[in-house]
């Protein structure tokens, strides 16, 4: 089954929109739709933002049934590399602002038990969306520290749930897919203005590629 972990109401109204839900339900606080997505069994967890949220939207998914995580929604691109609007499909994600380099001289987002600080994603082979990095943080800024952080870590797109779900399916042994579409683009603008007047087009663009997505997931 698909379990489907999505951030943001808004994000999910997509994922909703193509859903005959069976049931809902809540478990770890939050609420679960269960049924068929394009002919196939899919959950719809609603996370809430925020690593914390992300990562309990993932061990609901998976304690309801889910053997595949796949999380969708908005993100900020980094580099000319992304577009507005765009959809990609991130092959790889670290956690941005987990930091104990002062005790392990470990690179920023090394995970305890890890030797990489990117944790690598499953990428469907039928699913032909460009690839790209990405970095999760649980701040939403034009901070230029963070910025310049991220690009030196090889980030292409950041948001704030992904590298959380990343490694809690990680440590549960089930796959995990992510794909975002671009929302705002740094050094275009204030990312707060460019989100609110990008996201129903970014949403849009997510929505159309949809059946892509589910196709290849078998």
């Amino acid at each position: 089954m698909i379990g489907c972990v999505i951030a943001m109401d808004s994000e999910a109204e997509v994922l909703l929109a193509q859903m005959c839900v069976e049931s809902v339900s809540t478990v770890f606080g939050k609420t679960v739709h269960r049924g068929k997505i394009f002919q196939k069994d899919a959950l719809v967890v609603v996370s809430g933002e925020g690593k914390g949220n992300a990562a309990a939207g993932a061990c609901a998914a998976i304690c309801a049934g889910a053997d595949l995580v796949l999380n969708l929604g908005v993100a900020g691109g980094l580099n000319d590399s992304c577009e507005v609007g765009g959809a990609y499909l991130i092959e790889k994600a670290v956690q941005y602002d987990f930091d104990l380099r002062q005790l392990t001289g470990q690179e920023v987002g090394t995970l305890p038990g890890e030797r990489e600080n990117f944790l690598p994603l499953c990428c469907p082979e039928g699913l032909s969306l460009p690839r790209r990095a990405l970095g999760t943080g649980d701040r939403f800024d034009d901070s230029e520290a963070d910025h310049a952080l991220l690009l030196r870590l090889g980030c292409d797109i950041r948001e704030m749930e992904a590298g959380a779900m990343a490694q809690v399916c990680r440590n549960a042994g089930v796959p995990f897919v992510s794909v975002k579409t671009v929302s705002d683009v740094y050094g275009s603008g204030a990312t707060t203005e460019q989100f609110r007047k990008n996201l129903k087009y970014a949403l849009f663009e997510l929505g159309a590629h949809l059946p892509e997505i589910f196709a290849a997931l078998g």
